[in-house]
Formats: structure tokens, sequence, C-alpha cells
């Protein structure tokens, strides 16, 4: 069994990985002038941070998963970023797996996500109650994460889609009344309203699979707050917070702090509060680097879905 597990872990992973390798050349580089650069053309990631008109944060561009830490030797660590994560290069060209030195590790904050486990660097893994943790040992170890929805070309959880290898660009649009996020990973879209409304109360309405989601500044970190998600109730695919399978349910809201604290870093911590799938609310950080010059490319799951095949 633990064979089996860890060669569909592996088959997973290299799935996830592939629609995130570009073809040479697909698309072709642009420079943006606006980017502060070195004298060699390397972005200068300790630049001042850039502003809207209205002197907020501006989270706009494309952004690639980083890493943090935790330190070697520490609990449950992440690997360094896949190629095109360089903030100072494309994702074009001959795919390579390179290292890229990790933003610095802040050691009073929260624990650092990992991509196939949630809780993998918490102290005692997430505070799963009953009856979350049976439907996360049915997802892992019964039948090996093969419903992972990415897995299915299904939209991903949150926490999921931020630690996807695939980019995702933030948008301003219509500042400062809605932010978009754009997944290149399932060609997920994400609309944030900025416009001073309220969080709907749960069940009001219909539950979508990106939930509904408000924000609001507090100094210069935005907050975003989602209900109204598709939970682990509605079907074997739904409500999945990462590859291993740790649940959420319909009644689950999630509070994402995003920061820029250099032109070449976002920084999210991201908490579950969730009474009936959790004892107590947690929260994770995840790190992002900027890519400049770069677009997203079409990526349709579908198209080239070859997962079941695979899976018996």
């Amino acid at each position: 069994m633990r064979t089996n597990r860890m060669r569909l872990t592996a088959l997973i992973f290299s799935l996830l990985a592939w629609g995130c390798v570009p073809i040479t050349a697909q698309w072709q580089a642009v420079p943006d002038p606006n980017v502060p650069r070195d004298a060699k053309g390397k972005v200068r990631g300790d630049a001042p941070t850039p502003r809207t008109a209205d002197g907020k944060p501006d989270f706009s561009g494309l952004w690639m998963r980083a890493n943090s830490g935790p330190p070697p030797g520490s609990r449950g660590g992440r690997g360094g970023a896949r190629a095109g994560a360089n903030p100072g290069g494309g994702r074009g060209g001959i795919p390579v797996e390179i290292t890229i030195p990790p933003f610095p590790f802040d050691p009073n904050g929260p624990p650092v996500a990992t991509f196939f486990e949630a809780g993998a660097n918490m102290e005692g893994g997430l505070p799963y109650t009953p009856w979350a943790k049976d439907i996360r040992d049915k997802r892992f170890k019964d039948l090996q994460a093969r419903d992972n929805p990415d897995a299915n070309c299904l939209p991903m959880g949150f926490l999921q889609f931020h630690q996807q290898p695939q980019p995702r660009r933030m948008m301003n649009v219509a500042n400062p009344r809605m932010i978009l996020i754009e997944y290149e990973a399932n060609n997920g879209l994400r609309h944030i309203y900025m416009d001073g409304r309220k969080l709907p109360p749960q069940g009001e309405p219909t539950p979508f699979w990106y939930g509904y989601s408000v924000g609001h500044w507090d100094g210069d970190t935005l907050v975003v707050e989602t209900n109204n998600l598709r939970g682990a109730e509605d079907s074997k695919f739904d409500g999945w917070l990462d590859v291993n399978g740790s649940p959420y349910s319909e009644q689950a809201r999630f509070i994402e702090k995003f920061r820029r604290p250099a032109y070449d870093h976002l920084q999210i911590d991201f908490t579950v509060d969730d009474p009936k799938a959790y004892t107590k609310p947690w929260t994770v950080r995840i790190d992002q680097r900027l890519v400049v010059d770069q677009d997203l490319i079409e990526f349709i799951c579908n198209e080239n879905q070859t997962f079941r095949q695979h899976v018996k």
C-alpha cells in the first residue's frame, strides 16, 4: 500500500508539474519598462513596494509559489521553486529544475504551508474533528488522493491554488472596487469585492467553487474573507485544502492577509475557521515570488487529461 501511495503521489505531482512546464518560446517575453532592475537587468527585489493611486500597496503582477523556510532540519520543509520562479527570468526555454534562494524565514510567523500537506510544519498537524479526520483518511489512505480535484480537472481549494506550480495573476479592476486573481491552473478566476459590501450570511448566496470574497484594508495589509464555499458535503471532489485531502465543510470561512514586504515578494497568511472540520481556527503562511516580462499561458485541463487512465 505504501509503495502504491508513493507512486500515485509522484504521478499526481508529475501531472501537476507538467501543466506548468511551457514549450520553448511559446510566448515571447515582453520586457516591462516599469520594473526596477540592476545594471545586469535583474529585478531589484529590494525596490520600494509599488502603490496604487490611492496609496495602497499594488499587488498587480504575475506570481509563482516560493519558499521562506522552514530552516533545514525542521519538520516538513518545502522544496525549491521550479524553473520560472526566477524573478530575473521567464518560463520559456528548456524545462529544468532550479533552486532559488528562499525568502527570509520568520520564526515568529505562522507555520509555513507545504504543497502536499497543509499542516506538515504545524506541531501535531492539523486539528481535525472526527468528521474531517474520517474524510481525510478515506481520501489519503483508502483512495490514495485520486479524487483530488486538480487531478480530475476541477477547481482546487484556495490553499492548493496558492501553491500550485502554475502561476497566478493579481489585477486591480476599477480600483478600488474589485481585485481579480486569475489562476493559470484550471483557468480559475476569482473575484474579491472591495466596494465596502459585507460578507453575506452563510447559505444566503449559492455556494460556489471559489466562494464569495470581500476585502478591506488594514493599513498596508489586504484582508480577504471568503465563505459560501462548496464543502466536502457536496461531492467527493469538493472541499480539498491540499493534495493529500485535508477537507473543509460548507461552514468554512477563510481569512487571507496579503502583504507585499518587498518588490518581488507576496506573503499570504491563510486562516481556516471551520468548526465542523477543525477543533480550532488555524493559520499557515504562503510565499510567492514575482515573475516579470511574462504572461499566463492558456491551460485547458481536460484537453490533456490522462490521469484516470493511469489510476485503477
